[in-house]
């Protein structure tokens, strides 16, 4: 996986790189179109950021990945297998799209604020050379995954600020080639904001 495909930017990119990539954003676009399909392809998209976060020493996003293999699992069984009050109004027997309470998005922050500052305390005693971004990064993440798996609107909102951190966590560790995906992730981001909106309307 350490083949070097081309150079960007005076930056060797990976053949990891570009298929982390390719995974991932194919991963995104399907979760934005509502297509449950997006699970099968997020599987393989964690394996191969399992092995390019080892390659660049960047441990909390590393450990982050079996979390959300767990998480993948969890969400693929609740997007298919909702409560009858929870399904969608298309009567296809697939969860709806909800939103949380004022409380539990304040709840939310909280939560991301205290796990990152606490693991990246801890993660400042490796050789990771960016212990808090990557953690509020890993934090950010295991959120907006999280409300994606209970199919929450709010989770493209944890989309966007996951997507700017990475921007800046790829673009201090030097990286070129990630910071183009990280773009390409943003603006799939926004599109899905509007598009699972829509979806939340037709179920209010």
């Amino acid at each position: 996986m350490s083949i070097i495909l081309f150079e960007l930017g005076g930056k060797p990119v990976l053949l990891i790189d570009l298929l982390s990539a390719v995974f991932g954003l194919t991963t995104v676009f399907l979760a934005g179109r509502n297509s449950r399909y997006n699970f099968y392809i997020g599987y393989i998209y964690t394996a191969l950021l399992f092995f390019m976060f080892w390659q660049k020493n960047l441990y909390a996003n590393l450990i982050l990945q079996p979390i959300s293999l767990g998480i993948n699992i969890m969400g693929q069984y609740r997007w298919s297998h909702p409560k009858k009050e929870e399904e969608s109004a298309s009567g296809s027997g697939e969860l709806k799209v909800s939103m949380l309470t004022w409380p539990q998005r304040g709840l939310a922050v909280v939560s991301v604020l205290v796990m990152a500052s606490v693991w990246g305390w801890l993660m400042s005693r490796t050789s990771n050379p960016l212990p808090y971004l990557d953690c509020c990064v890993t934090a950010l993440i295991l959120t907006a995954q999280t409300l994606s798996a209970l199919k929450k609107w709010d989770c493209w909102i944890a989309w966007l600020f996951v997507n700017i951190a990475n921007l800046t966590l790829y673009l201090k560790a030097g990286l070129v080639f990630m910071p183009i995906v990280s773009c390409l992730y943003l603006i799939n981001g926004i599109w899905s904001l509007f598009t699972w909106y829509k979806l939340y309307r037709q179920n209010a």
